[in-house]
């Protein structure tokens, strides 16, 4: 049957290229994001986020702050954008990029963007994938029933659709937010630099979220598959 995963050296193997993606897309965040909060501008990220809505006709879109770091984020059922409290009063670079990149989602929402309503749809099938998955694996592994196996690879499948569909809306939302900064006057074209970064950085960070889901999906196949030649 399928090893456990903290037993076999194949599974670091197959995450091997999306640990360390990740790993550089953390420290370029930590970088870009401090640079990007050095520079000051003349209005908060909640103002820059309020100003676009405002321009866009989207004044019912409330934003609320949130406690945490970098734990920005739109929810399009409650229509609302949340900022964590360093990016809702930060007059900085980093804060009304962040803002804006959210507002990004919003905009994605109210003119049915298609990627972003099939993530919507896809919410529901990820999260119960992501928390079926381990359960049913471990069942099968410790009853010897194949079939049970099979379901957790299927429900982990749901996790990397999601995060597939997910990263196009992401890199359209940082596309939205940087010509928004400067058509809506928030950012100057030649202040962009530190912008572009932070959001850039973030961007790989879905970048290697993505890999990574679709290399356990892979290592989970591959196993499952040499397992059954075994027999």
């Amino acid at each position: 049957m399928m090893p456990f995963l903290w037993m076999d050296l194949r599974y670091l193997v197959f995450l091997a290229p999306a640990l360390i993606l990740a790993a550089i897309a953390q420290m370029w965040v930590r970088s870009a994001y401090a640079r990007g909060q050095s520079i000051a501008t003349d209005i908060s990220g909640f103002m820059a986020a309020r100003r676009i809505l405002d321009a866009a006709g989207l004044s019912d879109v409330t934003i609320e702050e949130v406690p945490g770091q970098l734990t920005d984020h739109y929810d399009p059922r409650a229509k609302v954008l949340r900022l964590s409290s360093e990016n809702y009063h930060g007059r900085n670079l980093a804060a009304v990029g962040v803002a804006a990149h959210e507002t990004g989602h919003a905009l994605q929402d109210s003119t049915g963007y298609l990627l972003m309503t099939v993530r919507n749809l896809a919410v529901p099938a990820a999260n119960f994938g992501s928390g079926a998955f381990m359960f049913l694996l471990i069942l099968g592994m410790l009853f010897h029933v194949t079939q049970l196996i099979l379901l957790a690879i299927v429900a982990f499948s749901a996790v990397v659709v999601f995060q597939v569909v997910n990263l196009p809306v992401e890199f359209n939302a940082s596309s939205r937010a940087k010509a928004l900064l400067v058509s809506e006057g928030i950012v100057h074209q030649f202040e962009m630099g530190p912008v572009n970064n932070v959001l850039n950085a973030a961007a790989l960070t879905y970048v290697a979220a993505t890999l990574q889901a679709i290399l356990q999906l892979l290592y989970y196949v591959y196993v499952f598959t040499g397992d059954r030649r075994g027999r």
